[in-house]
């Protein structure tokens, strides 16, 4: 394993952050996280993981386009980019220019996974920071693991994902079901 370059980016003075993430789908605390992520930089990129490890339901190519519509929606959306990536984390923000990582919080069970994740990371390259956003009220349960089990069992998913999420879920599991 090698380490990323700590060359500074081309856009050197712009406080560039990624937001990586599997966004299998993309939640409503996800949205929160981008939003907020968006006020602490001047350039935020989302990083969609490939990692088929976790087996996803929308492939990369699916949930980078119901992310960048998610995005597009916002006010701040001109400032945010949707990218895919695989690999190490570090290296894409490095590639990318980041000199900050976000990463949300939802409980304390996080916060262990997350902080080595950032040892980790600071490790490889200093000089990318890991920034840590707690969820915000009424998002803290909130997972895309716990919206696609309610939505394949037919419960009210709409508190936690857009009407377009919702369609797309609904779909998948219409396909998912024949």
């Amino acid at each position: 394993m090698t380490s990323a370059s700590t060359t500074p980016s081309a856009d050197e003075g712009l406080r560039t952050a990624v937001y990586p993430g599997t966004f299998d789908p993309v939640t409503s605390g996800h949205i929160d996280i981008i939003r907020r992520a968006a006020r602490i930089c001047d350039r935020l990129i989302v990083g969609v993981a490939k990692n088929a490890g976790k087996g996803p339901l929308f492939s990369l190519t699916e949930r980078v386009d119901l992310l960048s519509s998610e995005v597009a929606a916002l006010p701040e959306g001109h400032r945010i980019t949707v990218v895919p990536f695989e690999g190490l984390l570090i290296n894409f923000a490095v590639e990318h220019g980041a000199n900050q990582i976000v990463r949300g919080l939802r409980a304390v069970s996080d916060f262990e996974y997350e902080f080595q994740m950032a040892g980790m990371n600071a490790k490889l390259n200093p000089a990318v920071e890991t920034v840590f956003l707690m969820a915000a009220d009424g998002q803290q349960f909130v997972s895309s693991r716990f919206v696609k089990e309610i939505g394949k069992l037919g419960g009210d998913i709409s508190r936690f994902v857009s009407p377009r999420i919702v369609e797309a879920l609904k779909t998948r599991f219409a396909e998912q079901a024949d």
